[in-house]
């Protein structure tokens, strides 16, 4: 039900999921008049396997999360997460507020042993055709000390083993330089801390325009930072696509000019948008929950649940799991 679009995106996007993916079944929660009443409208031969389970509340996209977390045990998203605790889903997708699904996930399904907050962990591309990076934390946890940021490193570096098949990946944190003497104490103590623990292969401090040569696997921050980061990579697409559309359609001969370079056009559109590169991982919870962009449309909504679908594949929670043990605290 959350995101700026609600049923309007979602469902679609969960039928259009279906279509592509054959062994899927998804459940629908929420107000299941509108749901259905949606469903009813588009013609689909996938409907038998959807199935919609009814919720009596919703959050809003400016609610506060304690009230959220407080006062609407029956919320879409907590039913939701409630069916991913009790195993009669594999994994939650919402599109809804961040901050209320964030801590409904935690309050439901925790952190592992030795995690403390769980953070928001998502891929982007490099100038490396054959690699993307992940980055986190993009907004989960403002305020963080050294220990929370060696932690989001090793749950980041053993997913990007598991999910992208990379061996030993490189590890980074963000800084405003890559000498030691650079940042500030909490960013140079986690660097310690990671140099110590012999699993990570942790490669030093990387800056804001190294984050997409492809050079590192991982790159680690603060919520504030990585948030910060995140909406800047996004307007920056839309100030290139208004720039582009700007130049092409200056003049008759500009016309001409993007007809033939269309194609060219095209395929660069399709490795910076946005939406190919949208669904969230909330890393370090003993479930999976996945965040869609609130103002993601139906294709890139089925970005996000194709996400979920990677990460019960490849069992990511039970194999992160086994893996802390060796590599949490092991210095």
């Amino acid at each position: 039900m959350g995101g700026d679009y609600g049923p309007e995106v979602t469902v679609p996007a969960a039928l259009k999921a279906l279509q592509q993916h054959k062994n899927l079944k998804l459940i629908l929660v929420g107000n299941s008049e509108i749901i259905n009443a949606k469903l009813a409208k588009i013609e689909s031969k996938h409907k038998d396997r959807l199935e919609v389970v009814h919720a009596s509340e919703q959050v809003m996209m400016d609610e506060p999360p304690a009230k959220a977390l407080r006062m609407k045990k029956d919320s879409s998203m907590r039913v939701a997460i409630n069916l991913v605790k009790n195993k009669v889903s594999q994994a939650c997708v919402s599109a809804g507020n961040t901050g209320a699904l964030m801590a409904t996930a935690r309050f439901v399904l925790k952190t592992f042993p030795g995690i403390d907050r769980p953070a928001i962990i998502a891929s982007f591309p490099t100038s490396d055709d054959k690699k993307e990076v992940r980055m986190l934390d993009l907004g989960a946890n403002v305020d963080t000390d050294a220990n929370y940021l060696y932690q989001f490193a090793i749950l980041a570096s053993v997913m990007v083993s598991i999910v992208d098949n990379v061996k030993a990946p490189k590890v980074a944190l963000l800084n405003i330089g890559s000498e030691e003497i650079k940042g500030n104490e909490q960013v140079k103590r986690a660097a310690q801390l990671l140099a110590e623990n012999k699993y990570i292969n942790y490669v030093g401090f990387v800056e804001g325009d190294q984050i997409f040569t492809g050079a590192v696997d991982v790159v680690v921050c603060d919520g504030f930072i990585g948030n910060s980061v995140l909406k800047s990579i996004e307007g920056m697409v839309k100030l290139i696509g208004y720039y582009a559309k700007k130049a092409f359609t200056k003049n008759v001969f500009t016309r001409l000019l993007a007809m033939t370079a269309y194609p060219l056009l095209k395929s660069l559109w399709r490795q910076l948008d946005p939406a190919r590169h949208n669904g969230a991982t909330f890393i370090g919870l003993q479930g999976i929950v996945i965040k869609s962009h609130g103002g993601a449309n139906i294709a890139s909504f089925v970005h996000a649940i194709e996400e979920a679908i990677i990460e019960v594949e490849k069992n990511v929670p039970q194999r992160i799991h086994d893996e802390l043990n060796k590599v949490l605290f092991i210095r």
